[in-house]
C-alpha cells in the first residue's frame, strides 16, 4: 500500500524534520535508515547500502572542500576589497541599475572567481549606506544576490555549475539515462532564463523607495574603506590562481583538478603563505565541509531508496493520478520544491529525486531533454526561498549587517515568489515540447 511505501515515508520524514529545523545531515541519515527498515532490510544492511552509495558523490565532496580552500585564500588577501573598489565605480546610483549591477557581479562568484557566498559579507555591508541614500528596497537586492548565487550554476557548466551538472549527469546515468555535460547545458539554460524573468519582475515590483534610516556604520563608505589598497605580488598571485583554476576546469571538465591547480599556483607564487597553508585549508573546510558531507549522505540516501523496491510502486501510483505528462510534470516539480526547501541545497536533492523521477519520466513518455530539464529544475526549485539554503542565508548575512533586514520576510518570501514560480512554469511548459 502507498501508506507503507518506504520511499514516500522516508522523503516525507526528511522534509518534516528539515522544516522543523532539525539538523539536515541527521535528518537525511534518519530518513535513509527508516526507508531501509520499513522495506524489511536490517539495520546493518541498510547502513551498508547507505555507505556504499556515498561513494557516488566523492568527487563532489572533494570539489566543495577544495573550492572552500580557494575561497578562503581569496578572502585572506586584499583582492576582494580591491575588486569591490573598482566594481563600485561601475555601480549606478539609480536603483534599478544598482540592483541589476549587483546581480551581474554576484554571478561571477559561481564561476569566474568561485567564492560562493564568501563575497557577500565583504561587498554588501559597505554598500548599505549608499543603498539607504538612494532608497533601494533591500528585498530587490536580496533577489539580485540569490539570482547571482543560483542562476549560473543552474544554467552554465562552469564552476559550481559544472559541479551541479556533473551530479545531474551522474545520477541520471545511475538511473539509466546516459547523457553528456553538453546535453545538460543545452537544456538547463532555460532554467536560468526563467530566473532572469523572475529577477526583472522583482526589480519592477520593488522599484519604489523604501526608507531604512542611517546605518550604524555610515562612516565606513565603500570608497573610503578601499581606496588606499593596492595590488601587491600576493594579490596578483591569488588572482592568477583563480584564473588558472577557471581555465583548467574548463579544459579538463574537472572542478577538483582546477581548484587544486589554483591552490598550488598560489602556494608557489606567494598568494598563500607557506606557514598559513593549514589555516587556509581549515577555513575552507569550515566553509564547505558540512555541505560536502550533506552531498555524500544524500547520495547514500538515494542508493537506499533505490534498493527498497518502493520506487516502482510510487511510480505506478504517480502515473495513475498524474493524468499524463502535464500532471506528472507538476507533481514532480512540486515534490522537488518541498524536498529542496527542506534540505536547503539543490546539489543534495538530485541523488534523492533522480531515483524516483527518472523511471517516472520514462513511464510517462518524456524525452531525454525533458527528463534533464525536469530533474534539474525539480532539484533547483526551492533553493531560493528555503530558510536553510546558502542562496538565502548569504544575502541576509550582508543585508542585515545593520539589523534592518528580516531573513524570512525580506529574503525568503521574495525569492520564493519571484524565482520558484517562474522555474516551475518553465519546467512544466518546456518539458511538454522538447
Amino acid at each position: 500500500m502507498l501508506l507503507t511505501n518506504p520511499v514516500l515515508i522516508s522523503v516525507l520524514l526528511m522534509c518534516v524534520l528539515c522544516l522543523m529545523r532539525f539538523n539536515v545531515l541527521l535528518a537525511i541519515l534518519i530518513s535513509a535508515i527508516s526507508a531501509g527498515l520499513i522495506s524489511g532490510k536490517g539495520l546493518v544492511e541498510t547502513t551498508n547500502l547507505l555507505i556504499s552509495g556515498m561513494q557516488g558523490n566523492l568527487e563532489t565532496a572533494l570539489s566543495y572542500i577544495l573550492l572552500g580552500a580557494l575561497a578562503a585564500a581569496i578572502g585572506m588577501s586584499n583582492l576582494t576589497p580591491i575588486l569591490i573598489h573598482y566594481v563600485g565605480k561601475f555601480i549606478s546610483k539609480k536603483s534599478t541599475w544598482f540592483v541589476l549591477s549587483v546581480a551581474f557581479f554576484a554571478c561571477f562568484s559561481q564561476n569566474l572567481i568561485p567564492v560562493h557566498i564568501a563575497f557577500i559579507p565583504i561587498l554588501i555591508p559597505p554598500l548599505l549606506a549608499l543603498m539607504n541614500k538612494i532608497g533601494i528596497d533591500r528585498r530587490a537586492v536580496a533577489c539580485a544576490l540569490t539570482f547571482g548565487l543560483q542562476a549560473p550554476y543552474v544554467s552554465i557548466s562552469v564552476g559550481f555549475g559544472l559541479l551541479f551538472h556533473n551530479i545531474l549527469k551522474k545520477e541520471l546515468g545511475n538511473n539509466g539515462i546516459n547523457v553528456e555535460i553538453s546535453d545538460i547545458g543545452s537544456v538547463m539554460w532555460l532554467g536560468g532564463a526563467a530566473m532572469l524573468v523572475g529577477l526583472l519582475l522583482a526589480v519592477f515590483y520593488y522599484r519604489k523607495p523604501r526608507i531604512y534610516g542611517e546605518t550604524k556604520e555610515e562612516s565606513k563608505d565603500l570608497f573610503e574603506a578601499t581606496k588606499d589598497l593596492k595590488m601587491s605580488a600576493k594579490e596578483w598571485s591569488v588572482l592568477g590562481g583563480a584564473v588558472l583554476a577557471f581555465g583548467i576546469q574548463i579544459w579538463s571538465s574537472s572542478l577538483p583538478l582546477g581548484a587544486l591547480a589554483g591552490l598550488i599556483f598560489m602556494i608557489i607564487f606567494g598568494g598563500i603563505e607557506y606557514k598559513k597553508m593549514d589555516k587556509v585549508m581549515e577555513r575552507g573546510l569550515a566553509m564547505m565541509a558540512f555541505i560536502a558531507f550533506v552531498m555524500l549522505v544524500a547520495a547514500g540516501f538515494g542508493n537506499v531508496i533505490r534498493e527498497t523496491g518502493g520506487i516502482a510502486e510510487l511510480i505506478s501510483f504517480a502515473s495513475a493520478v498524474s493524468g499524463g505528462k502535464l500532471g506528472g510534470a507538476i507533481i514532480m516539480l512540486v515534490i522537488g520544491l518541498l524536498v529542496t526547501m527542506g534540505i536547503g541545497t539543490s546539489f543534495g536533492t538530485i541523488p534523492i529525486i533522480a531515483a524516483i523521477y527518472v523511471p517516472l519520466c520514462v513511464s510517462l513518455g518524456f524525452s531525454v531533454p525533458a527528463i534533464i530539464l525536469l530533474v534539474g529544475i525539480a532539484a533547483a526549485v526551492g533553493d531560493a526561498g528555503s530558510p536553510a539554503s546558502d542562496s538565502t542565508l548569504g544575502p541576509t548575512s550582508g543585508l542585515n549587517a545593520d539589523g534592518k533586514h528580516n531573513h524570512i520576510y525580506d529574503t525568503c518570501v521574495p525569492t520564493f515568489i519571484f524565482f520558484n514560480i517562474p522555474l516551475i512554469v518553465c519546467g512544466v511548459v518546456f518539458s511538454l515540447f522538447i
